[in-house]
């Protein structure tokens, strides 16, 4: 019956036998067999069918809702068992650059859970030395981190892109209106970083020494407090990666930074321990690479 269940969600889901069908990868005529004997264990009809459409009873309304949450409970059941029975499980543990905004490393792990549902991912959160030193320490299995030093032969470097790198700034900022900003023009204007308590001193030495941002720096321990501080004036954000559709609000405006002429970019990459690779990590890479 947990067969028959899935096809039916996936019937409602896609609102459509063939689609439905297609997913499940099988016929339509199939699909169409198998909720109906579904209907019949049950004892009453899900659907009300239509000529080429179909609406849900109130029955299957009722039905699709509750078994969405049985579906959800017997996999998570399942999985538990598995773990118990199996010892060890595999699971995949990936680092993600805490300040980067961008939602190409969002959708690569939602594709990859969507592949693999009985692999655990498990996501820690660093700047670029924090995520080094778990790699070096094995404590993750791959990291998405900005590049600040030349390759290390130690690891595999996929780079995933190559961006301008952007400041976030107050609309009411004079300063807003400008098409481009330089480093220069930011001297007397706080930057706030997103950090943990631990990299504040590297991070600060890192945009002042290699990116050229001279000025004050205020510290957020996560970007919606960092955004916070750009909203209520107390200076501008380095913007790392395209942030998510909507998530500057009306109060922020987005402008390239450059030094000089040049605009700042930014590498991005996935790397990993040549002698701890595992298959799920080159193939969460893979995803990352194809996103970007």
């Amino acid at each position: 019956m947990l067969r028959q269940i899935k096809y039916f969600q996936a019937v409602v889901r896609n609102n459509s036998f063939s689609e439905a069908a297609y997913e499940c990868n099988i016929s339509q005529s199939a699909i169409s067999q198998q909720i109906q004997a579904l209907e019949r264990e049950l004892g009453f009809p899900l659907l009300e069918r239509q000529k080429r459409k179909f609406k849900l009873t109130t029955a299957g309304e009722f039905f699709y809702k509750k078994s969405l949450v049985l579906v959800a409970d017997y996999e998570q059941i399942v999985r538990e068992a598995g773990r118990l029975a199996g010892g060890e499980q595999e699971c995949l543990k990936v680092g993600f650059l805490r300040c980067y905004s961008g939602q190409e490393f969002h959708i690569a792990l939602e594709e990859f859970a969507g592949r693999h549902p009985d692999i655990p991912v498990e996501v820690f959160y660093g700047n670029h030395d924090e995520l080094s030193h778990m790699l070096l320490e094995d404590k993750i299995d791959l990291a998405f981190n900005d590049q600040r030093r030349a390759f290390s032969d130690e690891f595999m470097n996929m780079l995933l892109t190559s961006s301008v790198m952007h400041i976030e700034i107050a609309g009411r900022n004079p300063m807003s209106s400008l098409d481009k900003v330089t480093v220069q023009e930011l001297k007397n204007i706080p930057c706030i970083l997103v950090s943990s308590e631990a990299e504040k001193e590297t991070e600060a030495e890192y945009y002042r020494m290699i990116v050229g941002l001279q000025g004050e720096k205020l510290f957020a321990d996560n970007m919606e407090e960092a955004r916070m501080l750009v909203i209520s004036g107390k200076g501008f954000m380095p913007s790392e990666g395209t942030p998510i559709e909507g998530s500057l609000g009306t109060n922020i405006v987005r402008i390239p930074l450059y030094r000089g002429n040049e605009p700042i970019r930014r590498n991005y990459c996935a790397f990993w321990k040549k002698e701890n690779t595992k298959k799920v990590s080159e193939e969460f890479a893979e995803i990352l690479r194809y996103k970007f």
